[in-house]
């Protein structure tokens, strides 16, 4: 009996051992992440700024005119299909887009003919965007390759006046007369200095994927020399070719040069716009923080004709108080934050023993963090050894404020790759 117990049990296992799955594993459901975005600000808030050279003369005056606006950029990950995001965030008349295209770059303001691509909108092929509205285009097929430059093009056959823009590297938009989305290499193309209207640029994917977003001021966007090489663009490089990388991780700059933490000037406060430009991009899992610089130092220096106003004089508790705040929206939204320490800035008009004192007790906070992800010590990586108050000559730019690209390429160097994997 007991063998034949044990031959009935054997039979039972192997029958069991050659039943189908019932609950077969499902594949991984196919979802848009962020490739590549930017933080947008007012057009006419860096016009009216003294130290920015964005009312630098542009073909036509500050609006298109019946003219095609090209735009490239290079996306943090490759896909087979790609959405575009086009913003009216800061426009005060609607946005017409009569038509818009999107194709692989091959420099210049050229695309490769066989890659172009008709871009539409809930099946249409214009688009009418309300003043601080978003609309995305409907996704196409285009396989993109990460770090390989993609162009965006999108036709105005009305008057659309500047608005809502960002500060781009050089030689990377161009404005051409007529529609000419569909044109491979634009006619008399004029380059302009800014970012116009395009915000995002999102993949499809069926991959799990690490998006990381990097929120700042001008550090983060890449201020001083670095141009393309800022320290996100660098830590996605460090991304791509690093061995140990389980899966595909995106960074997204989403700095804008003089941005505050707790005032608007340069585009919105971080607190109000963390929301839609850090939590808001598709997929995102992480977060890196580096601001305050601006506020300590925007107590004490006086912009010329435009003295700080007493509500945006800060303490360090403000200052803490903010990226506390930052710290439990995210946490809301289950992603997670690395914040990052304010570094020196002695020698500046920002510098004094006040602001100095007050940029210690903030990275003294920032270092105890017990409750966020990572600390990133940027301080620690761009200071001078022999007095902690000041840039490391190695670093500075020259204006003893932002990083050079050798200080960009240590900030990369300084973030620990298993926080953005995990």
């Amino acid at each position: 009996m007991a063998a034949a117990g044990c031959l009935l049990f054997a039979v039972a296992v192997a029958v069991q051992a050659v039943q189908p799955d019932t609950h077969p594993r499902q594949p991984a459901e196919a979802h848009w992440v962020a490739s590549w975005a930017v933080a947008p600000v007012d057009f006419r808030e860096l016009s009216a700024n003294p130290l920015l050279k964005a009312a630098a003369p542009r073909p036509g005056g500050d609006a298109f005119r019946g003219q095609t606006l090209r735009q490239q950029f290079e996306p943090a990950l490759g896909g087979d299909r790609v959405r575009i995001r086009f913003s009216n965030r800061f426009g005060k008349a609607p946005l017409h887009i009569a038509a818009a295209s999107v194709a692989r770059s091959t420099g210049a303001g050229a695309v490769s003919p066989a890659t172009l691509r008709t871009l539409r909108f809930g099946g249409r092929g214009s688009v009418v965007i309300a003043p601080g509205a978003e609309a995305w285009s409907d996704g196409v097929g285009l396989k993109v390759e990460a770090g390989q430059a993609v162009a965006v093009s999108a036709f105005f056959d009305r008057a659309v006046p500047f608005a809502t823009v960002h500060l781009q590297s050089p030689d990377t938009s161009w404005v051409a007369g007529g529609n000419a989305v569909a044109t491979p290499r634009l006619n008399d193309a004029a380059p302009l200095p800014l970012n116009h209207i395009v915000t995002g640029f999102d993949v499809m994917t069926t991959q799990p994927v690490r998006t990381v977003a990097a929120f700042g001021d001008s550090i983060t966007a890449g201020g001083g020399e670095a141009g393309d090489g800022s320290y996100p663009e660098l830590l996605a490089t460090r991304l791509r070719n690093s061995p140990s990388a389980a899966q595909a991780v995106s960074v997204l700059n989403m700095g804008i040069g003089g941005n505050r933490l707790l005032a608007d000037g340069i585009g919105p406060n971080g607190l109000s716009r963390f929301a839609r430009d850090a939590l808001g991009q598709s997929g995102v899992t992480h977060v890196m923080v580096l601001l305050g610089t601006n506020d300590i130092g925007r107590s004490v220096f006086v912009l010329p004709g435009r003295p700080t106003p007493e509500h945006e004089v800060v303490t360090a508790e403000r200052i803490t108080d903010g990226l506390q705040q930052l710290v439990k929206q995210a946490r809301a939204k289950g992603v997670k934050v690395l914040i990052g320490t304010v570094p020196p800035f002695r020698n500046t008009p920002y510098w004094t023993e006040a602001t100095e004192a007050m940029r210690g007790e903030v990275n003294r906070w920032i270092r105890s963090r017990q409750d966020v992800d990572g600390v990133i010590d940027f301080d620690a990586v761009l200071r001078n050894p022999a007095d902690p108050t000041t840039f490391n000559p190695l670093y500075d730019n020259g204006d003893h404020l932002h990083p050079n690209k050798a200080g960009h390429a240590a900030m990369a160097a300084a973030v620990d790759l298993r926080e953005l994997q995990e």
